[in-house]
């Protein structure tokens, strides 16, 4: 399958292309080709520093996308131990746009659950790409009252364009379980660590993600709707998002800035897509690090302190 390439990637693509071309070109020669290919590798990592180093919030945004960045079930697979995935919400049906489970990490027992997109059209159709229904959102509640019942952290990865506004999802109660979900989690006696893998957009994305620890990987987006629909509403043109995304300040380093997120997850150089293996690794360990944290706390500090945190964003000191 050929790379996805964004726009602004494409300068790397041709020292790559050079890369590959000489490799290939002297396979079969005596040439020692190894001082041109160190000059190339040297271009080359100088080339991920200076594109990587310098996004704007929509190249971010665009980043957050990718088609090759790791989903939910990647990093379950590559971070646990075990795992169990449970289905159903015991009234309708099973959406598989949410994927919900038991695991071990390290030898230690979490609750896991995640918005997945799918990969290639027919797994992408089948997860609706990533926008859950009604019935995906009480299967995670569903879950959630579960590892309160046996006292298990809970992981989230938020990664969605949305929750799905069709007909059916509607008349089903979107809404209402979308409120639910947040009516319950604010007060749910085990941890709650969210980590924003992709994009995280409206009441789709904070249907799982009110928790005691918001983490925003370094080029991730979150927000209440997306560049493109804030541009349709405020400049009647969604081409435009460019500018929407930086009005909406819709970046990780905006997020901790406004006291939203509580931390920055760095990815490997070049984004998560670049390595799989190392974006894994670093999100177990931050995991094991927060919920360690959150752990040692008492229920009546870690309920406590969850409401200070949701009562205190957005709050103007009017003495600055």
């Amino acid at each position: 399958m050929p790379k996805f390439i964004l726009e602004f990637e494409k300068p790397i693509q041709v020292i790559e292309e050079q890369i590959k071309n000489l490799k290939s070109s002297t396979s079969s020669s005596n040439i020692n080709i190894d001082d041109k290919l160190n000059q190339l590798y040297e271009k080359l990592n100088s080339e991920y520093i200076k594109v990587y180093s310098n996004l704007t919030r929509w190249q971010k945004v665009e980043l957050a996308r990718h088609n090759d960045r790791p989903h939910t079930i990647d990093y379950i697979n590559l971070i646990t131990n075990d795992w169990i995935e449970l289905h159903g919400d015991r009234k309708f049906s099973d959406d598989p746009s949410m994927i919900c489970g038991l695991s071990t990490i390290s030898g230690k027992s979490y609750v896991i659950i995640g918005n997945e997109k799918g990969r290639g059209t027919k797994d992408k159709l089948y997860r609706n790409f990533g926008m859950a229904k009604p019935e995906g959102y009480r299967k995670a509640l569903r879950v959630m009252k579960l590892a309160e019942k046996f006292n298990i952290p809970i992981i989230t990865f938020i990664d969605t364009p949305g929750a799905y506004p069709g007909i059916g999802a509607e008349e089903r109660g979107q809404a209402q379980a979308i409120a639910d979900n947040l009516f319950v989690m604010s007060t749910l006696k085990v941890p709650i660590v969210s980590i924003v893998i992709g994009e995280g957009a409206s009441g789709g994305a904070l249907a799982i993600g009110l928790a005691d620890k918001i983490l925003c990987l370094e080029n991730t987006w979150y927000s209440v709707i997306s560049p493109e629909g804030c541009a349709s509403i405020l400049f009647r043109d969604t081409t435009k998002a460019r500018d929407a995304a930086n009005s909406m300040k819709v970046s990780s380093e905006d997020l901790l800035d406004m006291g939203i997120a509580d931390e920055i997850i760095s990815e490997p150089l070049g984004g998560a897509h670049n390595n799989y293996n190392e974006m894994a690794s670093i999100i177990k360990q931050v995991i094991i690090k927060e919920c360690s944290i959150l752990q040692s706390l008492s229920v009546d500090d870690l309920i406590s302190n969850r409401m200070n945190k949701y009562d205190n964003i957005g709050v103007i000191n009017s003495n600055e």
